[in-house]
């Protein structure tokens, strides 16, 4: 028999157990990835001894063995190996690394790179640790890569795909950040000030009821760039997600929905979106970082370069994200950095990129756009990327001359003019990210009261900021014109709003009003005390949920002091405003009853 008939028969013989059998693996393998993640994350997450930690790591190395069985199976069910083994030979090189590794760990106590290494470089330390974190992070990479490894068969509204991510996410490190060794004080974080922080770095807020300088050690530190990194990304290339999940069935107008949450101009020819927008965004994040790194004032204090390039890091992802979560006491206006200008300037210019959104810079700096534009000089910037672009500067610009002319003997008295100049603009930019480079507390009321209205307004659409968007403004404020002057078009930069849009816009507003309102009353319930006392005043509880909802971060100082059930209000109004905007436009955009009939015309006075 021919090894061609031989596997002929075997196909046939394999072929009815074959999607029984991949399909159980695939739910076992998701079993796996979080059971040896979570056994690492206990690893780092507790103190144990040389004992406890070896078992830790026996469970992880379990499932390397379990991976290389999987990727046989997948051969062995395959109907031309030799084609799996060619299209699949990044996959099967790891594979047979782990297979080597665990055979030489078997049979004679320690795998063979480990020990190579241990004699090329004997100062670096721990190898075992550092192999094992590899190569389970890599398995499970490749792993989540496969297309058909990513939990089908499971049909959900993508909203709700949507907001399960973000509470998966804050559930996860909620756990992280709760354990003993990402603190500094003894016991653990207090599961409320875990789940609040987790909540505003997920939600890229940035309150924090902590001193994130003294509080977290430097795994704690760990966790929270990566709630901040995977919390903003999860946002902003969501829509190149469900530009995937549309292949699966997503109603026509839920497309819709989902076209305009990305404010692309064809969903389904958005092809590579989603590696692009990961690009972009890892791409201005390192130049951020690259850039801070130097800029650093001499006045800073880092225990050596790994410390600047982290904390160098940390501030380019979370000004990028508009997280506003800082390494520094009293952030940027931490006496180290307080005047530090030309970090300032860098941290700026991150947030409005960030606040900006993809689309718009995708419009703006994309080369193939530039290069179109440079031939075609007629053309111009596509009519999302000029809202986001010029409202953006408006506000900037509004909100800079509001605060040099209401805090020019204020906080911003015995600055140079340079230093005035970046104060205002920063703290302008800064509406939708939370950092603050001077004390918000001792800012003057009315320069407070502008500042809640322009965090109430927030970023751009596809973006990581939050608010209310300034298409949402533009649109509501065209509505407005159009009234006033008695026209028959809504029109912004020579186009025209469609009902639908202005239908959108206003539910946005609406929703984000009645949320402000109701968790502000709430506030003034559970928070009673705390304004009784002198300690905070109606108008502070106001700010620090408008800053919550809205996703900002800035705050008057009174964050601390609340108590448990106001940190879980404004935990939930973080998270609200994450993805309420999303869940409003799919609750227009959702499917309606058509009938042929319509009631007749009422008539009201209005106002």
């Amino acid at each position: 028999m021919s090894w061609q008939s031989f596997r002929e028969r075997a196909n046939v013989w394999l072929y009815h157990s074959k999607e029984q059998v991949l399909g159980s693996f695939q739910w076992l393998t998701l079993v796996v990835n979080l059971t040896a993640l979570s056994v690492l994350a206990i690893y780092y997450g507790y103190d144990h001894d040389a004992a406890t930690a070896a078992s830790l790591f026996d469970v992880v190395k379990f499932s390397f063995a379990f991976y290389v069985l999987h990727y046989l199976l997948r051969a062995l069910y395959h109907f031309h190996p030799k084609t799996f083994f060619m299209e699949t030979w990044a996959e099967g090189a790891v594979m047979t690394v782990l297979l080597v590794e665990g055979v030489g760990d078997l049979f004679f106590g320690a795998p063979p790179l480990e020990q190579a290494l241990s004699v090329l470089m004997p100062s670096f330390g721990d190898f075992s640790t550092f192999l094992i974190q590899g190569y389970l992070f890599i398995a499970v990479l490749m792993g989540w890569m496969r297309p058909e490894s990513r939990l089908p068969q499971v049909k959900l509204n993508p909203a709700v795909i949507f907001i399960l991510s973000f509470l998966l996410l804050i559930g996860v490190g909620t756990w992280l950040l709760s354990m003993p060794m990402m603190t500094t004080i003894n016991g653990g974080m207090p599961w409320v000030d875990a789940l609040f922080t987790a909540t505003s770095a997920t939600c890229v807020t940035g309150l924090m009821s902590v001193d994130t300088m003294t509080y977290f050690t430097s795994r704690g530190h760990w966790v929270l760039l990566a709630l901040i990194q995977l919390g903003g990304l999860n946002f902003i290339a969501f829509g190149s997600f469900l530009a995937l999940a549309s292949k699966f069935g997503v109603a026509v107008k839920q497309h819709d929905v989902i076209e305009d949450f990305v404010n692309s101009e064809s969903l389904l020819g958005s092809s590579g979106t989603l590696g692009k927008v990961i690009a972009w965004c890892l791409g201005i994040e390192a130049l951020g970082a690259m850039a801070l790194m130097a800029l650093w004032s001499p006045d800073v204090v880092f225990d050596d370069w790994n410390d600047r390039l982290f904390s160098s890091v940390f501030h380019s992802v979370s000004a990028f994200n508009n997280a506003g979560i800082t390494l520094f006491t009293d952030g940027l206006a931490h006496p180290w950095v307080s005047t530090n200008w030309l970090v300032h300037w860098v941290i700026t210019l991150l947030v409005f990129l960030g606040a900006l959104g993809m689309v718009a810079m995708f419009d703006l700096f994309d080369f193939s756009k530039l290069r179109e534009r440079m031939a075609q000089p007629w053309k111009t910037i596509s009519f999302p990327a000029k809202i986001a672009l010029y409202f953006s500067f408006i506000l900037v610009a509004f909100g800079s001359v509001a605060f040099v002319l209401l805090e020019w003997n204020g906080t911003l008295s015995g600055m140079s003019g340079f230093g005035k100049f970046t104060t205002a603009v920063f703290q302008s930019v800064t509406r939708t990210s939370g950092f603050n480079t001077v004390d918000i507390g001792v800012v003057s009321m009315p320069m407070l009261f502008l500042l809640l209205i322009l965090m109430f307004i927030g970023a751009s659409s596809s973006s990581t900021g939050g608010g209310i968007k300034t298409s949402t403004l533009a649109i509501v404020m065209a509505d407005v014109w159009r009234t006033v002057r008695g026209g028959d078009h809504v029109q912004i930069f020579k186009r025209t709003v469609n009902s639908v849009l202005r239908s959108r816009a206003y539910s946005v507003l609406l929703f984000f009003l009645f949320g402000n309102l109701l968790g502000v009353f709430v506030l003034t319930l559970t928070e009673s005390e705390l304004v009784l006392s002198g300690q905070s005043s109606f108008f502070d509880l106001a700010f620090e949920h408008v800053s919550a909802m809205g996703t900002v971060g800035l705050s008057t100082g009174i964050t601390p002091l609340l108590s448990s059930w106001g940190k879980g209000i404004l935990a939930f109004a973080m998270f609200v405003g994450r993805v309420g905007t999303l869940t409003v436009a799919f609750a227009v955009g959702g499917r309606t009853s058509h009938s042929h009939f319509k009631y007749p015309e009422g008539h009201t006075m209005v106002g």
